[in-house]
């Protein structure tokens, strides 16, 4: 699927940001394609508060299951529901960051200056609110720099900045520090920390382990489109319940 910069980021000014939309509700979820499976029979609830991790093996539904609960694509089977809100309220407080971000030939500034006239926000508010985000992910002295130069990690900070601008209660991570090197995933770490301290309920997917420990609360573990464990974070990495979870914390090869 291509996505545009601003569909990156679906959230907008307009919107009360103290809609709460928690609890998400899954219930019976599925996705087929051309009559196979990628996801079936999936039910968890998310509740306010916590980050969670969503983890698998290659081709588990990970990427999949964010997809269908930010609303980009829609289910086969099953319902996603949110707390409150009507579908326009749902949409816009919730984003969305890719593990490539989708940067425009502009400068850092301009790319979330755009954003936030896209999602109607007045123009008085733009620059302040850009700069602001900005500055918080680390990026303010960077504003007036080419964001298609910017080094990998700076792409990823700015994209979350660019997320965070829009003031979204929900915001949905598909790996953002894959293909980073270690220094530029922990920016991006403390980047995601100080999201979630502002009260923005965080869903990331990640492959890596040491991550998921140092980001989650929890974890939902999908294999082959199911899901097999949702518990908290030290209780999978330490204690799975499964002989599958056992077999994917040790590294083993999951087919």
């Amino acid at each position: 699927m291509k996505v545009s910069p601003v569909s990156e980021t679906t959230a907008v000014c307009a919107v009360d940001s103290g809609l709460e939309l928690l609890p998400l509700r899954v219930s019976s979820l599925g996705f087929d394609v051309a009559g196979r499976p990628l996801l079936a029979d999936v039910s968890f609830t998310l509740e306010p508060g916590g980050r969670t991790c969503v983890v698998g093996p290659n081709g588990a539904g990970k990427s999949l299951l964010l997809r269908l609960c930010h609303g980009l694509i829609k289910p086969s089977h099953g319902e996603i529901s949110w707390a409150r809100g009507s579908a326009d309220e749902q949409r816009r407080t919730q984003a969305m960051v890719f593990q490539r971000p989708v940067l425009l030939r502009r400068s850092v500034l301009a790319n979330v200056e755009h954003a936030l006239a896209a999602r109607d926000c007045p123009h008085s508010e733009r620059r302040p609110k850009a700069m602001a985000a900005l500055k918080k992910a680390g990026l303010s002295e960077l504003a007036q720099r080419n964001a298609r130069v910017l080094s990998g990690g700076e792409q990823q900070r700015l994209a979350l900045a660019r997320a965070w601008a829009l003031e979204p209660r929900v915001l949905f991570l598909d790996e953002p520090t894959a293909h980073l090197d270690p220094a530029a995933t922990r920016a991006v770490e403390e980047v995601i920390t100080r999201i979630d301290s502002e009260g923005v309920r965080i869903v990331m997917v990640s492959h890596d382990l040491g991550q998921v420990r140092r980001i989650a609360s929890e974890v939902l573990f999908l294999h082959g489109g199911r899901l097999v464990e949702h518990s908290p974070v030290e209780r999978f990495l330490d204690a799975p319940a499964t002989p599958l979870a056992a077999a994917f914390v040790a590294g083993q090869l999951l087919w």
